[in-house]
């Protein structure tokens, strides 16, 4: 995403998980459009991530594709950390590097 919030150049990309496939992109906008669909995300709690090469990729794929292979990992982390900032752990999760506070 670009940085100037009325930038016509300004472009964001959704993706949705549902645990079961790849992350999809689920919906694509440019200039106002990209800034009301980043607005509604951070109206509903949606995690927003702003990265410009990611982004670049992101936008070129189509609507309710799957994202390829190679990002598979950074999209990984990218949706683990939002489970952690939220307080989400799997069920036999273990701060073995007690890098994280689970108890507040």
């Amino acid at each position: 995403m670009s940085e100037a919030p009325n930038d016509p150049n300004k472009h964001a990309v959704a993706l949705k998980y549902d645990q079961k496939t790849a992350p999809k992109v689920v919906a694509k906008g440019y200039g106002d459009l990209a800034q009301e669909l980043i607005d509604i995300a951070k109206e509903n709690d949606v995690f927003v991530h702003q990265d410009k090469e990611l982004s670049q990729f992101l936008k070129t794929l189509d609507l309710g594709q799957e994202i390829p292979k190679e990002l598979y990992i950074v999209i990984a982390e990218l949706i683990a950390f939002t489970f952690v900032i939220q307080g989400k752990f799997p069920e036999k999760w273990k701060n073995i590097h007690n890098r994280v506070d689970i108890k507040g």
